[in-house]
């Protein structure tokens, strides 16, 4: 996962975006002005800063040329804005921005925009080094890859299929009692099928939203009245 630095001056979209970003297991630095996206850029080396153009001390765009002149552009920067025009998001690309949101930012944008950056600005695996001292033939990437369905001499083919795959120990199947009152057996499925989800999502509760068509502030309650418990399934970092 990613540090992500976001800069706005309203409370509310920090904290949006901030609970978001974190629910997708990223780290999220804050910052209300020019001043403490300076300071928080230092300090936590973001891997994406997402920006907002109209601040009231300096604005997005002369701060993302301030770092762009100064050596300072080594992350990828999203901008964001709720009156921006064509013209300002093409000055911000020439600049060196890598996207621009326009507000109100929903939430599938948001994610395939930040998904991009960082898979842009990813390392690539360095080639593998030969093996000094074989021939060429005899080196692992001129060896011919043998067929998965190739039987060696004396192997016995396995007739056993491998073990379906569960998440965190959660079955898709499940049994219940049915020998009960409605409200009751609801209850229960209902708790079961949000574990598994929580569970195959890693706790993800965006993408459990996402997944099983709720809101996320009426799926907080659900869970919260299901007596689900979050924390088992929370990866690092909060909502």
């Amino acid at each position: 996962m990613a540090t992500i630095l976001v800069v706005d001056d309203e409370l509310g979209i920090r904290a949006l975006l901030s609970e978001i970003l974190s629910d997708e297991g990223h780290t999220i630095e804050l910052a209300e002005n020019a001043q403490q996206a300076r300071a928080a850029r230092e300090r936590s080396r973001p891997d994406l800063v997402l920006l907002d153009i109209w601040m009231p001390d300096v604005d997005g765009v002369t701060l993302l040329k301030e770092w762009g002149s100064t050596g300072q552009l080594t992350m990828p920067v999203i901008m964001m804005s709720g009156h921006g025009t064509i013209d300002t998001a093409v000055e911000a690309t020439k600049f060196g921005a890598m996207a621009f949101l326009e507000k109100p930012i929903t939430l599938q944008k948001l994610l395939r925009a930040v998904e991009q950056a960082l898979v842009k600005t990813a390392p690539r695996p360095a080639p593998p080094a030969p093996v000094v001292g074989l021939p060429s033939y005899a080196r692992p990437e001129t060896l011919p890859v043998m067929p998965s369905s190739v039987t060696l001499p004396g192997s016995v083919p396995s007739l056993v299929s491998p073990p379906p795959v569960q998440h965190q120990g959660l079955a898709s199947e499940q049994m219940f009692e049915l020998d009960r009152p409605l409200r009751e057996a609801r209850d229960a499925f209902e708790k079961s099928y949000f574990e598994f989800h929580l569970a195959k999502e890693n706790g993800s509760m965006t993408r459990v939203a996402e997944k099983t068509g709720l809101e996320r502030t009426h799926l907080y309650r659900k869970l919260k009245q299901l007596g689900v418990d979050l924390s088992r399934n929370k990866r690092g970092g909060g909502i």
